[in-house]
């Protein structure tokens, strides 16, 4: 759980750093990065990928006498951290396995992370929707106080299990409101999602579009309706 906080601030800050501006990342950016979470993608390799993008962007543009265009996505770097990931698999052959990091060093403490369960149970629970969505959000937000309740009986509860469980329940969630949802709004956020990847599909591969596509949809949808993200690293936005 080391970094859990920062992935995606570190990802953010690097790519602003290297850009050479504050440019916001853009919703499709953010499910870009969570893509990368979701499948494990090491810190490091996003962080190298970013480094190793810019540097061949900066050579062409000396070479260019600076005229090459400017960097505008996140996207723009997807292909590279893939080769980092697979330059990381290599070396890591044969490497020891690190050791495991103590629960109580990641800022996971059990008050906090049910306080969280708790707030997100409210907010769930208040949530006005249309069937069958609406159900859903009641039995999502009884799960949540009652995994909130199984922290005090049970203190060192595995996080990466309670946050598997997260992620199902979220999924659960988002699978109801994708039955409710006017065909209008999914028409409209897939075309939205498709405008903004166009310019990067030579550098992704097609699964890897697929999940940056499901991801902008599920932000986007879950933000329109004012629904919490579930997952433990969002107390970091607390």
């Amino acid at each position: 759980m080391q970094n859990y906080f920062n992935y995606f601030t570190e990802i953010e800050e690097r790519f602003q750093r290297r850009r050479g501006s504050l440019l916001m990342l853009s919703t499709l950016d953010w499910a870009l990065i969570e893509t990368w979470r979701e499948a494990g993608v090491p810190l490091e390799a996003v962080l190298r990928g970013i480094d190793n993008a810019f540097d061949k962007h900066d050579a062409k543009a000396m070479r260019a006498a600076g005229r090459a265009r400017k960097v505008n996505g996140l996207a723009w770097c997807a292909q590279s951290v893939m080769e980092a990931v697979e330059q990381a698999r290599e070396a890591a052959i044969g490497a020891a396995t690190p050791a495991s990091v103590e629960a109580t060093e990641s800022g996971f403490e059990t008050e906090r992370v049910g306080r969280y369960l708790e707030a997100n149970a409210v907010v769930v629970e208040a949530a006005k929707l249309n069937a069958p969505a609406d159900g859903v959000a009641a039995e999502v937000a009884a799960r949540l106080r009652a995994l909130a309740l199984g922290l005090i009986a049970e203190p060192m509860m595995a996080l990466e299990e309670l946050d598997r469980t997260l992620t199902v329940l979220e999924e659960k969630l988002f699978a109801a409101l994708l039955t409710a949802a006017p065909e209008e709004e999914l028409v409209g956020l897939r075309e939205q999602a498709a405008r903004e990847l166009a310019p990067y599909k030579g550098k992704m591969q097609a699964v890897q579009i697929k999940q940056v596509q499901q991801q902008f949809l599920q932000k986007r949808m879950l933000e329109a309706r004012k629904l919490p993200r579930l997952s433990l690293f969002y107390m970091s936005h607390e």
